[in-house]
């Protein structure tokens, strides 16, 4: 009997040895080519879902499909989102980075002399293959497609957003940013107003409007201007006692054409309350006997030295248009209005029933003709000057007149002058309790030295 050699499988076994290590061989490749493929899906979801425009977001809150509102889920929290999307990609891009540099590591395995070439491969051709198919080209088709981009990839981002170790470096990441955010925001920058006054004079343009620029400069100016530097003095306001009879209350109002006029017992320093025109216009035919204190509106009171900025919050708040502003004593300095506050931003507010009087005149282009009460702000927007050199000489004076007294030291008498930064002031009319009229001359810079 012969025996029967049973089959050699060799040749099997080297084809099955040989399909294994190419399998194995293969495995990297495809690693790859799956990461590749994530890392364009998560760069294309980060665009898509910061590019939809509001249009979009109306289609998405207009359908009722679950991943419409997954989606608008997802955008309810940016910073959760953003986070999620940020350490995914950065974990694929990893990946990739460590299994090419592995591949092209097995290539370069015992060749000696190709050190740079293995390195030049290593990082610029896998840093070009990340960019274009990881980041560039995914990004500019899902910001092309945006929505049909965002919606397929809501679900795989809502899982991402709970599974661990993903969630976990999300909320470290979004806790640390917002710790950070509310230290930068205590902390803040402190600027001053005179450098925001040296960069409006950076900006400022030759072909920019003048009414635009001298809008900003008042904004600027704006928080360290005193209620006292625009008040009306009490001299200038037309006030009533409260003992005049109702004939004569309404013969006050017409020749004042004033729609709020304080009212005063003995004196101004004891302002009582203020008359609104409109509440007497029921009234008007009614008898002498008429009493009108009845009508009056409660005052408010406010110091000198009170910031314009405060006092148009508390104007806004209170819902008043006028303030009595009484000095360090409790006597009453003057008035202060809404209006007043915002001319100084806008300049000079004027409607049908102002009279525009004429305060100063113009002699020519260095030459000005002023009252002694002119206000100094009103002084130095005539004038186009500066004012600060005047401002930190002022002392307690608001008027030019008062400077004047302010800095000689005395009551100037006509023809005596003050010169001061580059301003020669005159006085051409005084008596011996205020100057009347000053002449303001704007000397050249080379005459003053």
């Amino acid at each position: 009997m012969i025996p029967i050699e049973p089959p050699s499988f060799e040749p099997f076994a080297n084809i099955t040895q040989a399909g294994l290590s190419f399998s194995s061989d293969f495995i990297p490749f495809l690693a790859v080519g799956v990461l590749l493929l994530c890392s364009a899906l998560i760069s294309g979801a980060e665009a898509a879902f910061f590019s939809l425009s509001p249009t979009e977001k109306e289609v998405l809150r207009s359908h009722e499909h679950k991943t419409s509102k997954i989606v608008l889920e997802l955008l309810n929290r940016p910073k959760e989102l953003l986070a999620t999307i940020l350490i995914v990609n950065n974990f694929v891009n990893v990946g990739i980075v460590i299994i090419s540099s592995s591949i092209v590591g097995s290539f370069f395995d015992g060749l000696r002399g190709y050190e740079t070439v293995r390195v030049v491969v290593e990082i610029f051709a896998i840093t070009l293959l990340l960019l274009l198919i990881g980041e560039v080209i995914p990004k500019i088709y899902a910001t092309k497609n945006s929505l049909r981009f965002a919606r397929g990839m809501a679900r795989p981002l809502q899982v991402m957003n709970v599974i661990p170790p993903f969630a976990w470096i999300r909320m470290l990441l979004v806790n640390g940013s917002n710790i950070i955010s509310k230290r930068a925001k205590r902390k803040g920058y402190k600027i001053s107003s005179g450098e925001l006054e040296a960069a409006l004079a950076l900006t400022k343009e030759d072909n920019a409007s003048s009414e635009e620029h001298k809008i900003l400069e008042g904004i600027v100016r704006f928080g360290n201007t005193d209620v006292k530097q625009i008040m009306k003095p009490r001299m200038d306001v037309v006030s009533i006692d409260n003992t005049q009879k109702f004939s004569q209350v309404l013969e006050t109002i017409l020749e004042s054409g004033h729609s709020r006029i304080p009212i005063y017992e003995n004196s101004f320093d004891n302002v009582i309350g203020i008359l609104f025109v409109k509440d007497l216009l029921p009234y008007l035919n009614e008898k002498e006997s008429f009493e009108w204190l009845s009508l009056l509106r409660k005052p408010f009171f406010i110091p000198e030295n009170k910031k314009i900025d405060d006092l148009l919050k508390e104007f806004q708040t209170k819902k008043v248009h006028m303030a009595i502003v009484v000095d360090e004593y409790g006597g009453s300095s003057g008035i202060v209005t809404l209006e007043d506050v915002l001319e100084e931003i806008v300049g000079d507010i004027t409607d049908e029933f102002d009279d525009i009087e004429l305060i100063y005149t113009k002699i020519d282009d260095q030459t000005y003709l002023f009252e002694g009460r002119t206000p100094l702000v009103d002084f130095y927007k005539i004038v186009d000057f500066d004012g600060r050199e005047f401002e930190s000489s002022r002392g307690d004076a608001e008027t030019l007149g008062g400077f004047i007294v302010e800095n000689a030291g005395k009551i100037l008498k006509n023809n005596e002058f003050l010169i001061f930064d580059n301003m020669k002031l005159i006085v051409e009319s005084s008596d011996k309790k205020r100057i009347i009229m000053i002449k303001a001359i704007l000397q050249p810079k080379q005459m003053r030295e």
